[in-house]
């Protein structure tokens, strides 16, 4: 079976809020705009590590606030809370795009434990943008697995 570089159930662009308290924000989601809760991964102390949330026809990605990874929700100083994730058909020619053109590497491109091959980068206004393509459809308990083994995975220099 082929993987389709945009997941199925989503456009090219999708917004990433970045929220303290991203448990209470699904939940406000979920009564408000009545959004469904597509999946959601665990962190460190039962904390939100990331979710997938669908409004309507759109799909939205929430985490909870981690400023060691500069995710800061828009509470914290310097940050609007948001990025935006964009997938493409190839990542390595758009990411070498946007840095000919001004953008400056946050994460370097690499290949994720979920499947998608990203990098993040901040556009010339300061705007963050994780630009990616999908190489692989991982199930649910591998991508489990996987980010399990990455947490506990020894730190590197």
């Amino acid at each position: 079976m082929t993987v389709q570089p945009i997941p199925e159930g989503y456009h090219s662009l999708t917004p990433y809020l970045i929220a303290k308290g991203a448990t209470e924000a699904i939940a406000f989601y979920q009564k408000a705009f009545d959004a469904t809760e597509i999946m959601r991964m665990e962190g460190p102390g039962g904390t939100v590590a990331h979710a997938e949330l669908q409004i309507g026809d759109s799909r939205m990605m929430l985490a909870e606030e981690h400023p060691d990874m500069n995710a800061l929700a828009p509470q914290s100083p310097g940050s609007s809370g948001a990025s935006l994730c964009l997938y493409v058909e190839n990542v390595d020619q758009v990411v070498a795009r946007a840095i000919d053109a001004g953008a400056k590497v946050q994460r370097p491109l690499q290949d994720q434990f979920y499947g998608d091959r990203s990098a993040t980068l901040e556009d010339p206004f300061g705007h963050v943008w994780t630009v990616a393509t999908h190489v692989e459809d991982v199930l649910p308990e591998e991508m489990d697995r996987r980010a399990q083994e990455m947490m506990n995975a020894p730190e590197t220099e």
